[in-house]
């Protein structure tokens, strides 16, 4: 269990790309989207491919008004797990054949489903829903097949384009940018490549070198570049990740040719640019729908909690203040999202010491100054229960990162490169690497591993595998 401190700190980084401490809060860039960007592009794809779904409920409408409901329910079920799989979002190298496996998968799923439900009720065809549910199905192939050739074809006319730099100078970025100039069904135009160093003059046919890695953020903004295509640079590996890491990224999509690509090390889930695999890295923008739904959750989820758990809330204060005196509530400054500071919550499990006191001592279990009562709290994480407060005002969610105080945010990031990168999204009352084990006394490299990985993970079923085994562990005692 953490105890909190006053000094607000945050990170910048210094002239070799890596992060150090400011005080009063993070500082991190705030940057239009470039130009070009190829975010609307992509909605736009996007809707294309849904409105082609969403039109074989007007062939359900037409043929078969008595079955309308059960038709649309298979229909909204398929939309449903083709997003969960990333089908609405267009690759590419758009094949309709390699995606049929996957399109047809999800799609006999969801009839199969909805033909189980119509088996075990009355009145109800199932012949005639599967006749009509399959030709659906079948609508739904061409579809998007039609969509696909209308999507290429933009490609090729230069309708759609997207200019791209390839981080790497090398044999692999110039063979990749020739396939792009020939193939312009891709949408990439390859402006140029940037390295640590430049290449030699032999490897610049097709993608000139632009500069080094130090000025690739002025380089992209400079060309209007939204794809970045990692290929095999001279930079460090570690380096790259700082880089990409940068708020400025997070608008542009980032691609990556894997190590021993020949043996086609993203069969699963992958893309292609010819005969060269390539992952295509998540966009943690942190923003969206995606983390508006979050944010709602958090409100709805802290809102319920305090109502249902207010006796609880109370005999906790009436045992902090019959214990400890007057003040059951313990303020504190902690560093959220953006290094920015907030006052944290929490009921007194500590009697009272020299004011600032806590702010700049780590945490030591068994201390003295902790009684029954606040041993209690912490053991159960009763302690924390006023940061749904916190959770309900914005400095926080419910799963995130753990806020600590300024003296070690600064300590800690000198310590560990890495540990600013957590705060790229809102702390939280539980998180991660909490309840894999790492609270209290436990490695602080460790914690900032786990938390950056829940962030570069982050899904909205990864936040209830979370509270579920934040439960378990609250019941089994796990606090610190």
């Amino acid at each position: 269990m953490d105890t909190a401190e006053a000094d607000a700190a945050a990170t910048q980084l210094d002239a070799e790309g890596r992060p150090k401490i400011i005080h009063d809060r993070l500082e991190v860039v705030h940057q239009p989207e470039p130009r070009g960007s190829a975010g609307p592009r992509r909605m736009q794809a996007r809707y294309l491919l849904i409105a082609g779904d969403l039109s074989v409920a007007v062939f359900y409408i037409l043929l078969s008004p008595s079955n309308l409901s059960v038709l649309l329910i298979a229909l909204a079920l398929t939309m449903v797990l083709f997003a969960t799989g990333r089908l609405y979002s267009p690759r590419l190298h758009l094949s309709l054949l390699d995606e049929t496996p996957a399109l047809l998968a999800r799609i006999a799923t969801s009839i199969g489903v909805v033909a189980l439900f119509l088996s075990v009720s009355n009145g109800r065809s199932v012949r005639h829903f599967l006749t009509l549910a399959c030709v659906g199905a079948f609508l739904q192939l061409v579809l998007r097949g039609i969509v696909f050739a209308f999507l290429r074809t933009a490609r090729k006319r230069g309708v759609v384009s997207h200019r791209t730099v390839f981080l790497g100078g090398g044999v692999v970025t110039q063979k990749l940018a020739a396939t792009l100039r020939n193939h312009p069904e891709y949408g990439l135009r390859a402006v140029g490549c940037v390295d640590r160093t430049r290449p030699v003059p032999e490897t610049e046919e097709v993608a000139p070198w632009l500069g080094t890695t130090d000025n690739l953020g002025q380089i992209l903004d400079k060309h209007g570049v939204n794809i970045l295509i990692i290929a095999f640079g001279n930079e460090k590996e570690e380096h790259l990740v700082e880089l990409i890491r940068q708020r400025p990224f997070s608008q542009r999509q980032v691609f990556v040719v894997p190590r021993m690509f020949e043996m086609d090390v993203t069969r699963r889930g992958g893309d292609h640019i010819g005969a060269y695999p390539i992952v295509r890295l998540p966009r943690r923008a942190m923003s969206g729908p995606s983390w508006r739904f979050k944010r709602a959750f958090d409100l709805v989820v802290a809102s319920l909690a305090l109502v249902l758990l207010f006796p609880l809330l109370v005999a906790c204060a009436v045992a902090v203040r019959i214990e400890g005196g007057k003040g059951f509530i313990f303020r504190q400054v902690r560093i959220g999202k953006d290094g920015e500071p907030f006052e944290l919550l929490k009921f007194r499990s500590m009697r009272p010491e020299v004011p600032g006191a806590g702010d700049v001592t780590w945490n030591i279990k068994d201390n003295p100054r902790v009684g029954p009562v606040g041993r209690v709290l912490r053991k159960t994480s009763l302690d924390e229960l006023p940061q749904l407060w916190n959770i309900i005002r914005g400095d926080m969610t419910i799963v995130g990162p753990r806020p600590e105080r300024p003296y070690f945010v600064e300590q800690f990031s000198a310590d560990f490169p890495r540990y600013p990168h957590r705060h790229r999204v809102p702390v939280g009352l539980t998180g991660l690497a909490q309840v894999s084990g790492l609270r209290g006394d436990t490695s602080i490299e460790d914690r900032a591993r786990y938390d950056n990985f829940y962030i570069e993970s982050w899904s909205f079923w990864l936040d209830l595998k979370v509270l579920l085994r934040t439960v378990r562990e609250v019941v089994r005692g796990g606090g610190g």
